[in-house]
Formats: structure tokens, sequence, C-alpha cells
């Protein structure tokens, strides 16, 4: 057997190739959390997830869900929208509310497709979102670039730029020392550019970056913000520059 790659057997006896040894090593100890209702999609989720290299722990609703938080923060975390008692949405807001997972990649599995229903998604902190029915390639290449992205992020603490100061820990944005109320989506927009200052960054840059995926209407969703982004940060919303043609940069 090539010794560059992870062998296994399925129930009836088969030959399973799973990932290359490099590949193994980066994902062997990542553990994912489903969040899902559906014991078939589930089912689904765990079998693309476990022959990828990945530990995964199931749960059904909410209620499961944070009680192992209090125990274990996951690697990432696949979230369906439409769950009993409790919806992914309110889901995600807690766990973006609270300090000890503030920062865990979510990725939303949702049976709506409305533009609408995903951007309310990604503004509450969702990283990125698939639409029922999915192809298992396509998750687990989603579930690799949002690791992906995550792992290679070097953060600083604190990002200052003039009278703006973004705070990593708090996730806190100040101006002139003042703290300026931001949703998820407005503070991850706003740390990019300010780390990118001086640069130009197109509207798919920042999308592919800030939201980590591409859909129909994303230069609407990009100025959308870059409209409130200025509003909310007042006189210091200035220093948020409109690229004609490009799209923009902080200077």
């Amino acid at each position: 057997m090539n010794p560059g790659k992870t062998y296994g057997k399925n129930k009836a006896g088969c030959i399973i190739i799973y990932l290359q040894s490099e590949q193994w090593e980066e994902t062997a100890m990542a553990t994912i959390y489903i969040v899902e209702d559906d014991v078939n999609i589930r089912e689904i989720e765990r079998y693309a997830l476990k022959n990828s290299g990945y530990q995964v722990e199931e749960f059904e609703c909410g209620a499961d869900l944070f009680k192992r938080l209090e125990s274990k923060v996951p690697a990432l975390i696949l979230l369906d929208i439409m769950l009993p008692n409790e919806d992914g949405l309110d889901i995600l807001t807690k766990i973006r509310t609270d300090k000890n997972t503030a920062k865990v990649p979510i990725i939303m599995v949702t049976a709506k497709t409305s533009e609408l229903d995903k951007v309310k998604g990604l503004d509450l902190g969702a990283d990125d979102y698939i639409s029922k029915p999915f192809g298992v390639m396509e998750l687990i290449s989603r579930v690799k670039a949002l690791l992906r992205r995550t792992t290679n992020a070097q953060e600083e603490s604190q990002i200052a730029y003039e009278n703006i100061l973004v705070d990593n820990d708090k996730h806190a944005v100040y101006v002139d020392g003042k703290l300026c109320e931001l949703t998820y989506k407005e503070f991850e927009l706003l740390k990019y550019l300010v780390i990118n200052k001086g640069i130009v960054l197109s509207r798919d840059k920042i999308m592919n970056q800030v939201w980590g995926f591409d859909y129909e209407g994303e230069s609407r969703t990009v100025d959308m913000h870059i409209k409130t982004l200025r509003q909310k940060l007042g006189e210091a919303g200035s220093h948020i520059k409109t690229v004609r043609n490009v799209g923009y940069m902080v200077e």
C-alpha cells in the first residue's frame, strides 16, 4: 500500500483510501459538531466527515449542544437552521455572544435559499452556509476551506488605525475610545479593511475573505454593509474610501 495514504475498511470489508498523510495530520484531531434533527441528513454528514479524517459528535437540538460546549469546544460546528424548540439562528446568536465559543467556525445548513435568509445568518455570525440538498464533496470542501482560513488567521489582540481601535479579544470596535455597536459581519468587514489599510480590495476579495463564499448579489451585500458601517462609525467612516469600479480601502 502507498505509505502516503491512510487506509481503512468498511463493513463489507472493502478498502477505503481516506487521505494523504499530510491531510490526515491536519484533520485527524479536529472535532466537528453536527447539530441536526433529521437523522438521515445527520448520517450523511457524519459519514462524509469521518471518512475525511474528522472526529464527529452529533446533537439533535440546541440544549444538547450547549451542554456539551460547557466541557469541550469543537474546531467547527455544522448547524441546521430548522431545529425543534430553538432554531439555528437563536443558537448561533448564543454561541457568538459567549466569549468561550464566540470564535468557533460555523457553517449553517439550511433548506432556505433566499438571499435574505442567507444574509441574516451571516450577519448573526455564521462563517458560511450550505443549502439542502447538498453533495458530500461540496460539504467537505467548505469544511476544509473554513478550517484552513481559521488555522491560517494570525490575529493581533488589537488593531488600530487613526481613531479606530479593533479589539479582537473583546470582538469590539472603539472610535475615539467610545464603543461602536457593530454586527458580527460589520466587525469582520472593518477588521479586514483595517488590517489591509492602504490596499484597494475588490468586492469579490472582500466577499471571499469576510463571508467565505460567492453567491448572487454579492456586490449589493458588500455595498450595503459598507454603507451601514460608515454610518455607525460616524466621522471615522470617512476613512473607508470607495475606489470606483474596483472596491474599497481604508486610508
